[in-house]
């Protein structure tokens, strides 16, 4: 089945949605058109299966870094994910192009993605290890801010990239964007609390109005 999914791919990226057929990529896959059926019933089916398929390597992209080092702090794991994240849509951008801009219907919505789900619970999971380096509260609806940054930020990196930028700089924005929302940007040195006026300055100040 993954031969059929990568030939869908190929097939996709190359010739568009109008040049698909079953007939060219069973051809493609080197297997035959009722060998295809079994599987998949129409072309429409193979790209919902190729959007389930992102996102289950964006699952195990998360899971990779949950299980890599246990002492990684939450900016470093943001910055390992997010860096996953786009080296995977690199990987194929001419797929992921059509994906998204021509087919993101075909992408079932979340509450019937057991894939979505899984990378939501992950991401919970994180934030939530991770609680005493955020300022944000409600980590449930950080969750969904923080994946919904990734996901449109990597995406536009990787269909769009701006001109002059490589993809190093693009990574620490992405990273930046979201460390800032849940705390401080990476890097920025803290706010330096205001000094209180000395018993003295106050008193100068009282006589002086």
């Amino acid at each position: 089945m993954d031969t059929i999914l990568q030939a869908t791919a190929r097939v996709l990226a190359t010739h568009g949605y109008a040049g698909t057929n079953t007939n060219l990529i069973a051809e493609t896959a080197g297997v035959s058109v009722g060998s295809l059926y079994q599987y998949f019933p129409n072309k429409n089916a193979l790209i919902a299966a190729l959007h389930n398929r992102h996102d289950n390597e964006m699952l195990d992209v998360i899971d990779g870094v949950l299980n890599s080092n246990p002492a990684a702090t939450l900016q470093e794991r943001v910055a390992a994910i997010v860096q996953a994240m786009l080296h995977a849509h690199l990987l194929e951008p001419a797929l992921h192009r059509v994906l998204e801009r021509e087919f993101p219907l075909f992408d079932l919505p979340r509450e019937h993605s057991l894939a979505d789900q899984d990378i939501h619970r992950r991401m919970r999971h994180l934030l939530e290890l991770h609680r005493d380096e955020i300022a944000q509260q409600d980590r449930d609806l950080a969750t969904y801010v923080v994946l919904r940054i990734m996901e449109s930020l990597v995406h536009a990196a990787a269909l769009e990239p701006p001109a002059g930028f490589s993809t190093q700089k693009l990574e620490r924005a992405v990273v930046d964007a979201v460390m800032g929302y849940l705390g401080a940007p990476a890097g920025a040195a803290p706010r330096k609390a205001a000094r209180a006026a000395s018993p003295a300055k106050k008193t100068q100040a009282a006589r002086a109005r």
